[in-house]
């Protein structure tokens, strides 16, 4: 049994008889449209300066927006001047058009249209509010006074056009809170506007639907603009723009959808800034198509710089799990992803031009300059694979398959002892304390004797027992075999049995160390691993061996 409060009602849906949206898919990008420094900017508790703003436009050029909403001129002297200064200053590029904001009033428009004098390429951006809300509430106008704003305003601007004879215009019209208006009477606005302004096929209008309050599920956006699409009396005559808003959370996915409907144009902010939960995120939207194989054609290929210039000049923080952009987004704390994403990434070296498939990676990092180095960090929730990853990837060590356990056991340990993350040199320092500096009972004193003979190799090294050295001797086919002979023939140690071992190089030059590891048993008791570097590979191996037995003798 379902209730309904009454405080609240159901979007209504748009009677939609044959849906094609839902059969189709992205497969190039849209026309894009920052409004970073406009809807953005008035979003700002402290709005951007005009140093700050003319910084931020540089950085969209260079991303490779063609489309940039600078600001709303008429609203403010220091608007007013941004707009002025890019156009004096011929900071705008020949294939990049600016767009600036009015209301229809027109003393706004007489006074955008001073702001453009000289500027090679303006897009004049009309809006008023065409809600129902809007319409009783704020206006207290029926449609047909709604409408009579909107082609006035247009008539207005349509007159001003000669008065920048160097400039070329184009028009673009929003219903503001198309969300809140009922889809027939959108577009009767839209068509009584692309009447008043003459569009054609050659020469379209922007109609740019607004999702200014995201009121309804995504699939309805997506309807609403279909609908109003299809039902055109000359679609050619308009190219049909997104504005999403996220109040609902879910501005991307309508965006996605309403571009599945038909739509080709999007206005967006980096990272989502913007009025109450913001804008639709520019950054996510483009790199959700590159993940699909589609070029955005814009440039995300350094992101932390973007964010950077970003969290600057806005003086917001791009949040830790934001997509693509924030500081844990390619973070994994679970064992199991870790030991996926350590597996996914070896695949991946083997075969570097396959498509990319690494688990719970949807993306390379590399592609918008990430690195690795932050995608697998250690807290009590790791597991084996994530602290062997890091050993590697950080410092070089490649830990042996069995020894993956042992070691992530005392990480996670000292991880939840501690209850916050270990950063890598941490866990560096616990792999020396645990492994590389165990030379207590039994230290490593030196090699009086290592000579090949008929039965392999005889050898004689010094190890320190407490306060007594000792001359371990023994026989075996190398120096480890030998080594390993003596001490079990010296009782000195308790017996043992070498179950595993393996080496490898730290570094490269004539100042590279070795490591080496050993897994050691003694009769039916678990295994105990040891670990050594040194400048010689037989050391390093000699050490480990003694590393194992007094990792043993503290039963760890």
């Amino acid at each position: 049994m379902t209730t309904q409060n009454p405080k609240y009602r159901p979007f209504p849906a748009v009677k939609m008889t044959q849906r094609m949206w839902p059969d189709r898919v992205i497969d190039k990008a849209p026309t894009w449209c920052s409004v970073d420094l406009r809807d953005g900017n008035q979003a700002l508790a402290v709005p951007m300066s005009v140093e700050e703003k003319i910084e931020y436009f540089e950085l969209l050029v260079r991303l490779g927006f063609k489309e940039i909403e600078i600001g709303f001129p008429s609203a403010s002297q220091i608007e007013f001047d941004f707009t002025r200064r890019l156009i004096e200053e011929k900071r705008i590029p020949d294939d990049v058009w600016v767009q600036m904001l009015v209301q229809s009033k027109e003393e706004l428009i007489q006074r955008t249209f001073e702001s453009i004098k000289d500027c090679p390429r303006a897009i004049v951006h009309l809006y008023n509010s065409t809600s129902v809300a809007q319409r009783r509430i704020v206006f207290g106008l029926d449609k047909k006074g709604i409408v009579d704003i909107a082609v006035r305003g247009t008539r207005q601007i349509k007159e001003r056009v000669k008065s920048v004879p160097g400039t070329k215009i184009r028009f673009e019209y929003s219903p503001e809170s198309f969300s809140g208006t009922e889809v027939d009477f959108a577009l009767e606005i839209c068509e009584a506007v692309a009447d008043e302004w003459g569009a054609t096929a050659e020469e379209p209008i922007i109609l740019n639907l607004p999702n200014t309050v995201e009121l309804m599920m995504p699939s309805q956006y997506a309807d609403m603009i279909e609908w109003l699409i299809t039902h055109q009396k000359d679609p050619k005559r308009a190219i049909v723009s997104l504005h999403t808003h996220n109040d609902r959370g879910t501005g991307i996915a309508a965006t996605e959808m309403g571009l599945l409907a038909g739509a080709t144009r999007v206005e967006g902010t980096l990272f989502g800034n913007g009025e109450r939960t913001g804008n639709v995120d520019i950054v996510t939207l483009a790199l959700n198509m590159l993940t699909q194989g589609v070029d955005p054609k814009l440039d995300f290929s350094n992101l932390p710089a973007v964010r950077d210039l970003y969290e600057r000049c806005t003086k917001l923080d791009v949040p830790l799990r934001q997509p693509y952009g924030g500081d844990l987004v390619f973070t994994a704390f679970s064992g199991s992803h870790q030991d996926a994403i350590n597996k996914g990434l070896k695949d991946r070296a083997t075969n570097p031009n396959a498509s990319w498939e690494v688990p719970y990676l949807p993306i390379d990092p590399k592609d918008i300059g990430r690195n690795y180095r932050a995608i697998i960090r250690i807290n009590s929730q790791s597991g084996k694979g994530g602290v062997a990853y890091v050993m590697e990837q950080e410092f070089g060590y490649i830990l042996p398959k069995a020894m993956h356990r042992d070691f992530g056991r005392i990480i996670n340990r000292v991880a939840d002892e501690r209850g916050e993350e270990l950063p890598p040199e941490d866990i560096l320092d616990l792999f020396k304390k645990e492994y590389l500096d165990r030379n207590k009972p039994i230290s490593f004193e030196g090699i009086s004797k290592m000579t090949p003979t008929d039965r392999g190799v005889e050898c004689i090294v010094r190890v320190k027992h407490g306060d007594t050295v000792h001359q371990i001797r023994g026989t075996g086919n190398g120096p480890v075999a030998a080594f390993v002979h003596g001490l079990n023939e010296s009782g000195t140690v308790e017996p043992f049995e070498v179950v595993s071992y393996s080496e490898h190089s730290l570094g490269s030059g004539a100042e590279a160390k070795a490591v080496a590891y050993f897994e050691i048993k003694s009769g039916a008791g678990s295994t105990v691993f040891g670990a050594a570097t040194d400048t010689n590979i037989e050391i390093a191996s000699l050490k480990a061996v003694l590393s194992a037995l007094n990792r043993r003798e503290a039963k760890v």
